[in-house]
């Protein structure tokens, strides 16, 4: 068997986690491979919104083995407040969540690191959600981190206390005033919580579940254009969020990469620095932002709105080996009397479909013009009963990007999905 990747092809927010939970009847395994609590995956269904942050989206279908893998960077308090949130809701995490061992630690500190950096740069700040992800990547890159496995050491507190030093060394050149100590009682409650889960080989048993013929389905975090090596940079993650990245973050070898599902929003959104080629900054704007409820799952943040951009998601569909398209929240465009699509940028006076090496002010974009639908989408759940300007807005994208649409989201519930 294969393992299929689901992965956002913007710059995140692109709806992943309700298009998670819909696909997962057909998947036995759902599994994480890269980011942190800076991601916020939203699922709605029986009226209610719930957002997940580190724990697979598969977490609420019953019979879902659900793993977070090597790639992944967990707080044990975040990871602690969504169990608490999921037991109350009667979902029983401890018989289908899997964590692994390689996984890194996010410290009290690293979080007290990232404000301070965060702090320290002023104007030219990246954005960081604060969650200490940046400082835990750095120290699992510069060997220092601490993992999952760890917390079952007998040495676990002498090997947290000395890298707690070594980021008190490092807060000390910024000079900025923190108190760790309320944030240590918590945390180390929360350690001895996740001793309790199933900690695991994470590696050897996806490997395991692909040779037994499982379906697996490994669920991407944030977006291609903000993948440490290909994306907006320095306005990026940490980690890669690319499809190459589901290997070295499950373990898993590339001739296991079965479909790669790209998600994609037919507008385009962006939370915190960075540039936005086809951000909007006027009425149109304001209106995507309002009828899409554009605010971060993760910061609460208003997401800032444009047009789609072609030539950014041809490139993340170049980058992820793209082989089905899913449109999600074209509804939010239904009133619109004109919608537009930007196929190329114009810099300094040359046309160009390619993005950037650096992406900046100097981007014009090139758009296209279509005619609105003025028609409802919410409650359609068949491709037929689409209305043609809809249909010709669609076929247009997959004309232009040469990868089908395979799956259309026309709302937030669970039932609001067409299947092309």
């Amino acid at each position: 068997m294969k393992v299929d990747v689901l992965l956002g092809l913007q710059w995140g927010d692109e709806g992943k986690g309700k298009v998670v939970d819909v696909l997962t009847p057909k998947y036995n395994v759902i599994a994480r491979f890269q980011g942190g609590p800076n991601a916020g995956h939203s699922l709605e269904f029986n009226n209610t919104r719930h957002v997940l942050h580190t724990i697979p989206s598969g977490i609420f279908r019953e019979n879902a083995i659900n793993i977070i893998g090597n790639g992944v960077v967990i707080d044990p308090v975040i990871f602690k407040k969504e169990i608490d949130a999921l037991m109350a809701l009667g979902v029983d995490v401890k018989k289908n969540l899997f964590l692994s061992k390689r996984a890194n630690l996010i410290l009290p500190s690293h979080r007290i690191l990232d404000a301070a950096s965060e702090a320290f740069r002023g104007k030219s700040k990246i954005g960081s959600t604060l969650k200490g992800i940046g400082p835990t990547y750095m120290d699992k890159t510069g060997r220092n981190g601490l993992r999952i496995g760890d917390i079952i050491s007998s040495n676990f507190k002498e090997k947290y206390d000395a890298l707690v030093e070594k980021h008190r060394q490092i807060i000390q050149l910024y000079v900025y005033e923190y108190d760790l100590a309320p944030y240590e009682k918590e945390w180390f409650e929360a350690i001895n919580l996740i001793k309790e889960f199933n900690l695991v080989d994470s590696e050897q048993l996806i490997n395991e579940y692909i040779l037994s013929g499982k379906n697996i389905l490994a669920e991407g975090a944030q977006g291609t254009l903000l993948d440490i090596d290909f994306g907006t940079y320095p306005f990026v993650t940490s980690s890669n969020t690319i499809c190459a990245g589901a290997c070295t973050g499950l373990g898993i070898a590339p001739n296991k990469i079965g479909e790669v599902f790209g998600i994609f929003k037919a507008y385009c959104t962006r939370v915190g620095s960075g540039p936005f080629p086809t951000e909007l900054f006027d009425e149109t704007g304001s209106a995507l932002q309002k009828y899409g409820n554009e605010f971060g799952s993760t910061t609460g943040r208003a997401r800032r709105c444009g047009w789609l951009d072609l030539p950014a998601l041809k490139y993340a569909i170049m980058l992820n080996g793209v082989t089905q398209l899913i449109m999600t929240k074209p509804d939010v465009m239904d009133n619109f009397n004109t919608i537009k699509v930007a196929t190329a940028y114009n810099i300094n006076g040359k046309e160009t479909q390619i993005l950037p090496f650096e992406v900046n002010d100097e981007i014009v974009p090139v758009y296209i013009e279509f005619k609105g639908w003025k028609t409802s989408l919410t409650s359609f759940n068949a491709p037929e009963q689409l209305p043609s300007a809809f249909v010709e807005y669609v076929k247009f994208i997959e004309k232009e990007v040469q990868v089908p649409v395979t799956i259309i989201s026309v709302g937030p519930g669970r039932d609001q999905i067409i299947f092309r």
